[in-house]
């Protein structure tokens, strides 16, 4: 399967605070179809839905002409806020394709906070009505996103291709010195390695968590946004979690 062009991925916004917001990816049944047109042909996959214990499972099939046989793979869907039947049977479709390796890729997304966001708060409840789509996106060699960059409806980037948070505060400060000042910056240094971040999310893959869940745990639990401020402690802990498999 290939991967995801930018103008194939959407954003919408995962959680709002008074602050900020946290983005997500995802794709929609529409890209689906037109890949699985794409890699077997219209007339060599085919697609169906079954109810099992009240849940509604599709099972997408292909045709492999080597065994004459049709392969299939199948998952569940959740249902929607609006059309039950309708989301529910959209979101199955588009699990089982994520099955075949449609838009597996997503999973490697970075935790996406912005702060450069319209916040409307009313009664402590905290919602947005800006709009953002990824503008580039690239792949490294293992299938995993690289470079990222989204924009808002003004086309302002809110989210950079190095994983930074684009912040409103982007005026520099002046300065009567002629000598070059250092640029100072709150954001706390990572005390992990590269292969300690890694192999934190090689146990939250092998617990069937994706990255998404697992940032959003250390949010409600330490009230940071990264991994990367997290202490040795903490990241223990994560880990420890994740390998009884105790992260909802």
């Amino acid at each position: 399967m290939r991967l995801l062009k930018a103008n194939e991925i959407e954003v919408r916004v995962g959680s709002c605070k008074e602050k900020g917001a946290s983005l997500l990816l995802y794709k929609n049944a529409r890209v689906d179809m037109q890949i699985m047109d794409e890699t077997f042909g219209t007339l060599n996959w085919k697609r169906e839905h079954i109810i099992i214990n009240d849940n509604n499972y599709c099972r997408v099939s292909v045709y492999n002409d080597i065994i004459k046989e049709w392969i299939s793979k199948e998952d569940c869907g959740t249902e929607s806020a609006t059309e039950k039947e309708k989301g529910e049977a959209s979101d199955s479709f588009k699990r089982a394709c994520v099955n075949w390796g449609i838009g597996r890729e997503l999973y490697t997304s970075p935790f996406l906070w912005i702060t450069k966001i319209t916040v409307n708060s009313t009664g402590g409840k905290h919602k947005t009505n800006d709009k953002f789509k990824v503008k580039e996106i690239s792949y490294n060699e293992d299938r995993e996103i690289e470079n990222l960059i989204i924009v808002n409806g003004k086309n302002e980037e809110v989210f950079n291709n190095k994983g930074k948070c684009i912040t409103l505060e982007t005026k520099p400060q002046e300065s009567n010195s002629s000598k070059p000042q250092e640029q100072k910056t709150n954001k706390p240094q990572s005390i992990l390695s590269d292969k300690q971040t890694n192999r934190l999310y090689s146990i939250a893959k092998a617990a069937d968590k994706t990255p998404e869940q697992v940032k959003l745990w250390i949010i409600a639990k330490w009230k940071k946004t990264s991994v990367a401020e997290l202490t040795r402690k903490e990241y223990d802990e994560l880990c420890n979690v994740l390998e009884s498999q105790k992260v909802k």
